[in-house]
């Protein structure tokens, strides 16, 4: 699995923060990201029949943060646990749950999970010490439920769509929405003022713009990005014209009968320029690889 130059822009150790859970709309809570690289925003919906959590950060210790965090707002049951997509800093923290809580997730996202996980925590332990004492604890836990393109959850007062649209950032990529909110979860599909990140032969620039139209058109009031600040749909918005903006430059340079190499020199610094406020800008390159093969 090819992740090239990734991560840890600062040297922050990716740990869920304790204490900053806030409300986002009745009964619906985010715990931030603080803009720590490798840390996501992780959602908590408290129902009537009880709990659903959205991620649960890299790692066992992490998610021992979340299940606290729960705590301190409800004392309804963790009834369910889903995962945006099978990278470490997202699901690798399912162990920690209690044995009771349904684990729930599309079969692309378990397919994936079971032939990359290995190679992706030998990869993240090479990151730091750090790193690699929070993954050297994970056991897999395998989902309860899986789904293909659509499951529904019922919280006795708050239903939850969970959707699976084919591969974009991953192959096994999931949104959560509450139709009742127009709450938008997003995962790594929507990141805000960070570069999307294409990491390997898997992702799929073209689709992935097709979800975010598809996102567009259900017009969600809150959107929680993977990473980065809770906004609204205009961070969907965003996110499409910029994967749009690469895919037509790419094309036009590949027209003109540039070779990669030469597409990667020619727009790498423009795209930079053009968006220069967001992060890890380390992840444009393999944007312009993608779109280009």
């Amino acid at each position: 699995m090819v992740l090239a130059t990734v991560v840890c822009a600062q040297n922050q150790t990716p740990l869920v923060s304790s204490g900053k859970t806030r409300e986002i709309a009745e009964h619906i809570y985010v715990i931030p990201d603080q803009r720590v690289n490798l840390v996501p925003n992780i959602g908590i919906i408290v129902g009537r029949d009880g709990v659903l959590v959205i991620d649960t950060g890299m790692g066992p210790k992490n998610a021992e943060t979340v299940l606290d965090e729960v705590k301190k707002i409800t004392s309804e049951r963790v009834a369910y646990l889903t995962m945006t997509h099978f990278h470490p800093e997202h699901g690798m923290g399912a162990q920690a749950f209690p044995s009771g809580t349904t684990i729930i997730y599309p079969m692309a996202q378990k397919t994936e999970l079971m032939e990359k996980s290995a190679d992706i925590i030998r990869m993240f332990n090479g990151f730091s010490p750090e790193i690699a004492g929070l993954l050297k604890p994970v056991r897999m836990r395998m989902p309860n439920v899986t789904f293909r393109e659509e499951a529904e959850v019922d919280l006795g007062d708050i239903p939850v769509q969970l959707l699976h649209w084919g591969p974009a950032h991953t192959r096994g990529d999931e949104f959560v929405f509450l139709p009742k909110q127009r709450i938008l979860f997003g995962g790594d599909v929507v990141v805000n003022r960070f570069f999307p990140i294409m990491p390997d032969a898997d992702a799929n620039g073209g689709n992935w713009i097709k979800m975010l139209e598809r996102m567009e058109k259900m017009n969600p009031a809150i959107v929680v990005p993977g990473h980065g600040e809770v906004g609204d749909a205009s961070l969907i918005t965003k996110m499409r014209e910029y994967l749009e903006f690469v895919r037509d430059r790419v094309q036009q340079m590949k027209s003109q009968g540039n070779a990669l190499a030469e597409a990667e020199k020619g727009l790498e610094p423009e795209i930079r320029a053009k968006y220069k406020d967001w992060d890890n800008p380390n992840w444009v390159k393999n944007a312009i690889d993608n779109f280009y093969k």
